[in-house]
């Protein structure tokens, strides 16, 4: 590897001369501007502006642009005398955890070479201190023209700088996450658990860049005077109905690709929206036994969903166990409470029955001694009058 820096690692009086190499290399296509009349490249002439004419690179110098559109020249004598003493040096400033290190700010990565003979034993004592300690150096230095930070770490028998960006150069992610509150149910977090189990780790050497190969083809079938292989169309996005669905479809789905393994066991299904139950009179009975068995529905339905889950956690299982044994007492409780409803309402209508049928005799009696009683009156005027018939005869 070809060295684009030569200095020295300065560890507090030690001093490591070494050379600093890229650890990365872009295997991007890329592609030149042609006239697309004729195939001709496309260049760019550097040309002055005041004097109309393309000069060479011996003749370009640095300038800062002011506000006002002016030109300040910089020349490499200004630069030159900057107060910098990082120009060839990276110069180590403290030894942290690596978890202190943000990712955003983690840039381009280089290689540290030992530079000579001498800077042998040094450089091993550093990797090694490293090492040891489980912490990673961060450092000043100075490359193509501006001071930089970076961090030092061990990578196999040779020690690796990343570039880092200043931290006023990470922005805060104001505005990225969602504003509204948004609540996540324990049975989504719980299938998201089983969707990364069942996904697994993967070894990144087998990962490629598919979109560098599919256009590398290309290039060559153009270049044999061949038609560019058609490639598949991009699958149309689908729209997520239901979260839970998409996740349990998607376990499925993880697990068919990885071998079959539990095929099956996630269950695809549209969840019930619960709704509160209206309020209702004593009277209406069976309006609570039908929001009863609806509330037991709705019990079942999750029971059966937490039961699909259990085969990727077992805590979940113990969980979904003991919430479906909550569901079923509160069921059963309520179904406790109107039958016990239903009795009193029969109570009081038998009792209602039984007064009313005592009063219905009482009034039958009445209406026979009133009878009898006309009876007899009857009676007691037909032997007056016969009476008084056989006196008349007599006289």
């Amino acid at each position: 590897m070809r060295s684009i820096w030569n200095g020295a690692i300065s560890f507090g009086l030690v001093s490591i001369p070494v050379k600093l190499m890229n650890a990365t290399e872009s295997h991007a296509v890329s592609f030149r501007q042609i006239h697309t009349e004729d195939g001709g490249r496309i260049r760019y002439r550097k040309v002055c502006e005041l004097e109309d004419r393309e000069v060479s690179q011996a003749e370009i110098g640095k300038a800062y642009e002011d506000a006002d559109g002016s030109m300040i020249p910089i020349t490499d004598e200004d630069l030159s005398h900057l107060p910098i003493p990082t120009a060839r040096t990276i110069e180590i400033v403290a030894f942290v955890p690596r978890e202190r290190i943000d990712p955003l700010q983690m840039g381009t990565a280089y290689y540290l070479a030992a530079s000579g003979a001498p800077a042998a034993k040094p450089y091993t004592l550093l990797r090694e201190a490293l090492g040891r300690s489980d912490r990673v150096a961060i450092a000043k230095f100075a490359l193509r023209g501006r001071e930089r930070l970076g961090m030092l770490r061990v990578s196999g028998d040779a020690i690796v700088m990343h570039g880092l960006l200043w931290p006023d150069e990470v922005r805060t992610p104001e505005g990225v996450a969602p504003d509204a509150g948004v609540t996540v149910r324990e049975q989504e977090l719980d299938l998201a658990d089983a969707l990364m189990d069942t996904l697994g780790e993967i070894d990144l050497d087998d990962l490629h860049d598919e979109y560098r190969e599919a256009l590398e083809e290309v290039i060559a079938a153009k270049a044999a005077g061949e038609a560019p292989p058609e490639a598949p169309g991009p699958a149309e996005p689908g729209k997520v109905l239901d979260l839970m669905a998409a996740l349990e479809s998607s376990v499925r789905a993880a697990r068919e690709s990885r071998g079959g393994e539990g095929t099956g066991t996630a269950e695809v299904r549209t969840l019930e929206r619960r709704e509160r139950p209206a309020r209702r009179t004593p009277k209406e009975t069976g309006g609570k036994k039908s929001t009863s068995t609806a509330a037991g529905k709705t019990a079942a339905g999750k029971t059966q969903a937490r039961k699909s889950t259990s085969a990727a956690r077992k805590s979940t299982a113990e969980t979904d166990e003991k919430a479906t044994k909550s569901a079923k007492t509160a069921h059963a409780a309520h179904t406790a409470k109107t039958a016990k409803s239903a009795k009193t309402t029969k109570t009081a209508q038998t009792a209602k029955t039984a007064k009313t049928a005592q009063k219905t005799p009482d009034r039958s009696t009445a209406r026979k001694t009133a009878a009898e009683a006309t009876a007899g009156s009857t009676a007691g005027k037909g032997a007056a009058k016969k009476t008084a018939s056989s006196r008349r005869r007599g006289a």
